[in-house]
């Protein structure tokens, strides 16, 4: 339905989204791609107006009042930059989307998935990804991670929430990854960061060409 193609990257706290968004964003430079990233909460300004208090720890939501913040901004997210993009035709880069708020407040936070679909099909507006890179590492993994990194030190309201709570998460998202393997590549965050993006590149061509996509890169070899 998309002129354009839609790629998400999904995960828990530590995972390592960050890094992979930046090489591929190299590579689709590199190679001439058409593309835009952006992010959610986030990607408009209304959204980022929403992201500071959602991350904020001294912000006191909860899941239901979170989710419902994380769909307006989605909104708003997605006629503004999401759509627009697309109807251009170009790669559109997420670091989270609409199955972020599945894992999150949905198999972590309790509510109920069926209203979480509800009002996410109203949010997204039909917007659907082509393809989500879910990387998947474990709690601990992930935070021993971010204790390593000074840049990850500093613990935002999701982030500080407990084992448990992270633990329901990462099998939330496993789980969505079973019900759609068509669309999700699940990939172990644990690897090295030029493995993981040498795996997402190679799963990125494959899938974009399979779609009759044209492009510089597509119709000469890319070194991988």
């Amino acid at each position: 339905m998309n002129k354009g193609y839609l790629i998400t990257f999904e995960g828990g706290e530590g995972c390592g989204k960050s890094t992979q968004i930046k090489l591929l964003s190299q590579f689709l430079k590199e190679y001439n791609f058409d593309y835009i990233l952006s992010r959610e909460p986030g990607g408009a300004t209304f959204g980022e107006a929403l992201r500071k208090i959602l991350l904020d720890n001294k912000s006191d939501i909860d899941a239901k009042t979170e989710f419902l913040l994380m769909s307006s901004g989605r909104v708003d997210h997605v006629e503004k930059v999401v759509k627009p993009a697309l109807e251009r035709g170009q790669i559109v880069v997420l670091d989270r989307f609409y199955d972020s708020s599945y894992a999150y407040q949905g198999y972590a936070g309790g509510l109920d998935l069926k209203d979480i679909k509800y009002i996410t099909d109203f949010a997204a507006g039909g917007c659907k990804p082509d393809l989500t890179f879910l990387l998947d590492i474990s709690y601990e993994d992930g935070f021993d991670r971010k204790a390593r990194d000074e840049n990850l030190r500093n613990l935002d309201r999701f982030e500080n929430k407990d084992k448990e709570f992270h633990d329901k998460v990462r099998l939330g998202y496993l789980e969505m990854a079973k019900k759609e393997p068509e669309r999700f590549v699940v990939i172990d965050a644990t690897k090295s960061p030029e493995e993981i993006n040498k795996k997402i590149v190679k799963e990125f061509l494959k899938r974009y060409v399979q779609l009759g996509k044209k492009n510089e890169s597509t119709e000469k070899s890319v070194d991988l």
